[in-house]
């Protein structure tokens, strides 16, 4: 048996993306992310910005750019997603509107932004679901931004909704929203991860995602020169908070983002061997190296292989069967 029949019975499998997740909001800047991911494969995901990324004033010129560009031949590997306004916005449906007439059965998923309860999660949706069902689209996966405490507090509400499949965390609006409580400084390392108001932000969305088997996308490192602390802050998101999906703010900071989230050879190696002995023993429990590995141990190095295959990482033979 594939593990995922052996080890997730009854369950759904949980949710994977690409561990990286670019933001571009120029036409510039959006034709040179897709050759950039034509160019390295479908190992990181952009996200086409019609929020505060994109120019103010010309939103509905900027939906049509959108839905084009998705639709072209130059988004090769269906792997590009939207950020609409907010709901609130006067641009919020017509936008919407325009990208799922234009590209509603290839744009991988519609990221929401400043939703602040599940009430309008659902309202955003089922407008969200009404011109993609028009367009023929039955399956658009939904991102949402965690970057209120309102949305904090129904975080869980918020994880477990089906179409949901990823949370991502808006530092700087959810700092500005404590109305100078939290200092400026919690928006960037180290006070990102050391801010309790923050990091408790950070590990109920990691928490909630991991609840309901969605993805917890990290907020941005504003730092666009230094590739390691890019790299320090992918790193750390991961280890000590769960997350397994990051933002790219600029082309240099996703190379750095995909190694850290990538496991390490030793790891890999250990994964391969371990599921393989494993399925030549019906999965039963195993020794290996000395330790005792039950199906509860075979999903975590499962989800190993699957941490390399979201970042592109090359995986040992034996291991190729799992993917």
């Amino acid at each position: 048996m594939h593990p995922c029949e052996a080890l997730f019975q009854g369950r759904h499998l949980p949710a994977l993306l690409p561990a990286c997740d670019h933001y571009a909001g120029t036409e510039k800047l959006m034709r040179k992310s897709l050759l950039y991911q034509q160019e390295i494969g479908p190992y990181f995901d952009i996200t086409f910005d019609c929020e505060d990324g994109a120019e103010v004033g010309a939103e509905l010129a900027h939906a049509e750019l959108v839905g084009t560009l998705i639709a072209s031949k130059e988004n090769y590997f269906n792997r590009v997603g939207v950020r609409v306004q907010d709901t609130r916005h006067p641009c919020f449906e017509q936008s919407i509107r325009i990208i799922c007439r234009l590209a509603a059965k290839r744009v991988a998923y519609v990221t929401l932004p400043k939703i602040e309860d599940l009430v309008e999660l659902n309202r955003a949706i089922a407008i969200v679901n009404e011109h993609a069902e028009t367009a023929g689209r039955y399956d658009l996966s939904i991102h949402v931004l965690i970057e209120s405490q309102g949305a904090l507090v129904e975080v869980f509400d918020i994880a477990k909704h089906p179409q949901v499949a990823c949370l991502s965390f808006g530092i700087m609006d959810f700092v500005s929203s404590h109305f100078g409580a939290i200092p400026a400084a919690a928006m960037k390392s180290p006070g990102q991860f050391q801010h309790p108001l923050v990091t408790r932000a950070k590990l109920e969305i990691a928490a909630a995602c991991h609840a309901y088997g969605k993805v917890a996308s990290h907020n941005v490192s504003t730092d666009i020169s230094n590739a390691a602390v890019v790299a320090s802050d992918a790193k750390q998101a991961m280890t000590e908070f769960g997350y397994t999906r990051m933002w790219s703010i600029h082309p240099s900071q996703i190379t750095p983002i995909l190694t850290a989230f990538a496991p390490s050879i030793a790891e890999l190696e250990d994964a391969s061997a371990i599921l393989h002995v494993a399925q030549s023993n019906s999965w039963a429990p195993i020794q290996h190296n000395g330790t005792l590995h039950d199906r509860a141990s075979y999903r975590y190095y499962w989800t190993i292989l699957q941490r390399a295959k979201a970042c592109g990482q090359p995986v040992p033979e034996l291991a190729a069967k799992f993917l």
